[in-house]
């Protein structure tokens, strides 16, 4: 089952359970696959699972921000509902992996390129980013590189 089947499957799971935050939350990500694919004119009726997990990504991002501005304005109500969200849209993420392992494949990558020293740190967050493909955060990459040059 593709993963945009699995959100429809969780709407009516939520419309039975009368769960109107996750059942508005999963209606909007249906909504941004279909916008997606009519953008893109596809005559698919469902988007493969990178395009969907890549607009849960952009919609879980979406939320972090909101909810630093929420709370930065000193609107506490306003981010307390952007987190219940937040954690709806966090389901349907692959687990990220931990700091420790992502600094095991820099400190690799690091040797094999040959990088010693600050200046090729852009080089080698790249090659680290490109290498996990969306499984590490990219700013956990980008601590993990710059700790390494301490």
């Amino acid at each position: 089952m593709t993963l945009h089947q699995t959100i429809k499957n969780h709407i009516k799971e939520a419309m039975l359970a009368h769960d109107e935050t996750r059942k508005l939350v999963l209606r909007g990500v249906q909504a941004e696959i279909q916008r997606e694919l009519i953008a893109k004119k596809s005559m698919a009726n469902e988007g493969t699972d990178e395009e969907v997990l890549a607009i849960i990504k952009r919609l879980v991002k979406q939320r972090k921000d909101s909810i630093k501005q929420f709370t930065d304005g000193g609107r506490p109500e306003l981010a307390e509902n952007e987190s219940k969200e937040l954690k709806i849209l966090e389901v349907y993420l692959p687990a990220t992996m931990s700091k420790e392992e992502i600094k095991k494949i820099a400190i690799v990558k690091k040797t094999e390129l040959k990088i010693t020293d600050k200046a090729g740190a852009g080089k080698l967050i790249g090659a680290v980013s490109k290498e996990l493909k969306g499984t590490a955060e990219g700013s956990d990459i980008k601590q993990v590189v710059d700790n390494l040059f301490l």
